[in-house]
């Protein structure tokens, strides 16, 4: 992540307006196979057969376990399929935001790519979107004493509305409660149905994040609709 917190603190602002355009393309229902390779080698070449096919033998595996064991092995899977890798060195860019079938083929992404993948699987799964959210925090790296942060991207699990989430990070494999995760800050957080700033959702404004457009406007290109 190579954004400050005030650049994060921007993409807050503009976020619910783009709230619309993403439930399509992360719409609920199985995974659609045949289409989404289709598509995905029409846009990217044959290489994203695979990625696509391993996906889909990942999320067949997991359907058949319980929430709390879905959760636990899209966390696992994701952080070892993927190495940590920035942006700049991944894409030649300051800050992409890539699809789980661009992350898979690559082999690796950054905080965001490995939220993304594992939000978007887990919806696959059948876990209610309402449960889940895409959260920005303030992570203290360098020990205990640092007052060292950056900013970073967990997924977070809430299994009813009022309960501690449940933390789901790269950088730490074991899930963990909030409560037990004393290096993060939360500054926001949302899902395809709001975003959380304060524990309310807020509704959708006039505003587009041109980074959140060109993800969903790839997952669709991709059959993920």
């Amino acid at each position: 992540m190579n954004l400050s917190l005030i650049c994060w603190i921007a993409v807050f602002a503009l976020l619910p307006g783009i709230l619309e355009s993403l439930r399509p393309a992360w719409a609920n229902g199985p995974f659609p196979l045949e289409r989404v390779l289709q598509a995905a080698q029409m846009r990217y070449g044959d290489g994203a057969g695979g990625a696509v096919r391993n996906w889909d033998r990942m999320l067949s595996a997991f359907r058949g376990g319980s929430e709390l064991q879905k959760l636990r092995d899209v966390n696992e899977y994701f952080n070892r399929r993927l190495r940590f890798e920035d942006d700049q060195r991944n894409w030649g860019q300051n800050d992409y935001w890539a699809t789980p079938i661009e992350a898979m083929m690559r082999g690796a992404g950054d905080c965001e790519d490995y939220s993304i993948a594992k939000y978007v699987s887990l919806k696959y799964l059948g876990v209610p979107v309402s449960r889940l959210r895409i959260t920005y925090v303030r992570a203290k790296i360098g020990g205990p004493g640092s007052n060292i942060t950056q900013a970073h991207m967990v997924l977070t699990y809430y299994p009813t509305p009022d309960a501690e989430p449940l933390v789901l990070d790269n950088l730490v494999g074991e899930i963990r409660p909030a409560s037990r995760r004393g290096d993060l800050q939360p500054i926001f957080s949302f899902n395809s149905e709001g975003v959380f700033g304060t524990g309310e959702a807020q509704a959708g404004g006039g505003s587009r994040l041109s980074r959140w457009n060109d993800l969903v406007e790839k997952m669709k290109a991709e059959g993920l609709e």
